[in-house]
C-alpha cells in the first residue's frame, strides 16, 4: 500500500470518530429527556452527508474546470460531472492510483463533522426531520462551495497556481479548516439559533448538564480524532504533519488550562465541563494555524483562546440569543482567533515577526466573507423551513422532552417498580 494512502485512511477513521464523539460531547450537556434527539442529530448528519458527499459533494468541493465536464464558475461554484458518485476517482483507482479516493474519503469526514457541529445551537427544541432537511440544504449551499474556495487549489512551491478564490485571489491561509469548518459552522449556528428561537424559560443556568462523564468521553474522542483532522491535512506522514500534530496537542492543553484557571478565579471552582470546553476551544483555534505557528505560539494561542471563548459564551445572555451548547462562543470565536493568529504569529507572514499587516488583512477578509456568506444562507434556509414545515417542536413537547416525541425512545428507561428486587 502506498504510504500516503495508508496515512490518509487512518486519519479518515480518526476524523470520522469525531462525529460520534461530538454526539457524546453534546449529549451529556442536554437534559436527560433530550439525549437521544441530540445524539441522533449527529448520527443523522453522518448518514445523510456521507451519502451526499459521495453522490455530488466531492464533485462540487473539488471540481476542476481544466479536466473533464465542468459546469459552473471556476473557483467560485462548479461541479465536475466526471466525479458524480466519485466515478472518475474510482476509474483512476482501478488503473492503479487510489490516492484520489483516499483523499475524497478524508475530506468527506470533514463535511460530516462540520454539519453536525451546528446542531448544538438548537438542542432541546428541534424537529429531527427539519434538522435533516436543513443539514442537506446547508451542505449543498454552504459547505461544498466554501470547501472549494479554501481547500480546492493547486500550487507550485509556495505559489498558488489555480483554485478557489479565497486562496488564489484573497490569499487566505487555512491549513485544516478554521474558516471552512469552524467559522462557517459557528456563523450558521448563530443564524439557526436566531430563527428557531429561545428555549422555554431561557436564562443563565436553566439546565445543568445531565451527564458530565458522557461529555468528558466525547471531549476525549474529539481530541483524539483532531490529531487526524490536523496532521492528516498534510496528506502524508511528513514534517508538516509532525508540526501539526504537536501544535494540536499543546493548543488543546493551553485552552484546557486557561479556561479552568479563568473559572477558578471568576467563580471559585474549575468545572469538568469548563475544562472540556477549554480543550475544544484550543483545538478549534489551532485548526487553521497548526502548520503556520511554532509550538510556543500554539501554546500561547490555546491559552488566549480558552479565556476568550469562556468570556464569549456570556454574550448569548447579554445579547439574548439561545445558542444552547455554545457553538458560537467556541467554534465561531475560536475559529476567528485561530485564523487571525496566522497573520499575527505565522512563520514568514506574521505581524509579530516584522511582516506587516498584509497577511492579517487577508485572514480577516477571508473570515468576513465566509462568516457573512454562511450566516446569510443559513438564516434563509432555516427561516424557509420554519415557515413551511416548522423547525422547532411545540413548547409543550419541549417541556416534556423531545426524545419520546421525535424518536419514541428514552435514554434512561425507567424500570417498573413491580419488577424491582427487594431484600
Amino acid at each position: 500500500m502506498n504510504e500516503s494512502i495508508g496515512f490518509l485512511i487512518v486519519c479518515s477513521a480518526l476524523v470520522l470518530l469525531m462525529t460520534p464523539g461530538l454526539a457524546f460531547f453534546y449529549g451529556g450537556m442536554v437534559r436527560a429527556s433530550s439525549v437521544i434527539s441530540m445524539m441522533m442529530m449527529s448520527f443523522g448528519s453522518l448518514g445523510l452527508i456521507g451519502i451526499m458527499w459521495v453522490a455530488y459533494g466531492y464533485a462540487i468541493s473539488f471540481s476542476n474546470s481544466g479536466q473533464g465536464k465542468f459546469v459552473g464558475v471556476d473557483g467560485v461554484f462548479g461541479i465536475d460531472l466526471n466525479n458524480l458518485f466519485l466515478t472518475g476517482l474510482t476509474n483512476l483507482a482501478r488503473e492503479g492510483d487510489g490516492s484520489g479516493l483516499a483523499f475524497a474519503g478524508f475530506q468527506g469526514t470533514f463535511a460530516i463533522i462540520t454539519v453536525a457541529l451546528i446542531s448544538g445551537a438548537i438542542a432541546d427544541r428541534a424537529k429531527f426531520g427539519s434538522w435533516l432537511l436543513f443539514a442537506g440544504l446547508w451542505a449543498t449551499a454552504v459547505y461544498f462551495p466554501v470547501a472549494s474556495w479554501v481547500f480546492n487549489f493547486t500550487s507550485i512551491g509556495d505559489k498558488v497556481t489555480d483554485g478557489g478564490f479565497l486562496v488564489k485571489d484573497v490569499g487566505l491561509i487555512d491549513f485544516a479548516g478554521g474558516t471552512v469548518v469552524e467559522v462557517a459552522s459557528g456563523a450558521s449556528a448563530l443564524a439557526v439559533a436566531l430563527v428557531v428561537g429561545k428555549r422555554f424559560g431561557f436564562a443563565k443556568g436553566m439546565h445543568a448538564p445531565h451527564n458530565v462523564p458522557l461529555t468528558l468521553i466525547g471531549a476525549a474522542l474529539l481530541w483524539f480524532g483532531w490529531f487526524g483532522f490536523n496532521a492528516g491535512s498534510a496528506l502524508a506522514a511528513n514534517n508538516l504533519a509532525s508540526l501539526a500534530f504537536i501544535n494540536t496537542l499543546v493548543a488543546g492543553v493551553g485552552g484546557l488550562l486557561s479556561w479552568s484557571i479563568y473559572e477558578r478565579l471568576s467563580q471559585g471552582k474549575s468545572t469538568a465541563i469548563g475544562a472540556a470546553s477549554g480543550a475544544i476551544s484550543g483545538l478549534v483555534a489551532i485548526t487553521p494555524s497548526c502548520a503556520s505557528l511554532s509550538p510556543l505560539w500554539s501554546l500561547v494561542l490555546g491559552l488566549v483562546t480558552g479565556v476568550c471563548c469562556a468570556l464569549a459564551i456570556e454574550l448569548k445572555y447579554l445579547l439574548g440569543f439561545d445558542d444552547s451548547l455554545d457553538v458560537v462562543g467556541i467554534h465561531l470565536v475560536g475559529g476567528v482567533i485561530g485564523t487571525l493568529a496566522i497573520g499575527l504569529a505565522g512563520d514568514g507572514v506574521g505581524l509579530f515577526f516584522g511582516f506587516g499587516f498584509q497577511q492579517l488583512g487577508k485572514q480577516a477578509l477571508g473570515v468576513l466573507i465566509v462568516g457573512c456568506y454562511a450566516f446569510a444562507i443559513s438564516w434563509l434556509l432555516a427561516a424557509a423551513i420554519q415557515k413551511v414545515i416548522g423547525f422547532r417542536v411545540t413548547t409543550t413537547d419541549e417541556i416534556a422532552g423531545v426524545d419520546l416525541l421525535q424518536h419514541g425512545e428514552m435514554a434512561y428507561a425507567q424500570t417498573d417498580p413491580r419488577w424491582s428486587w427487594r431484600p
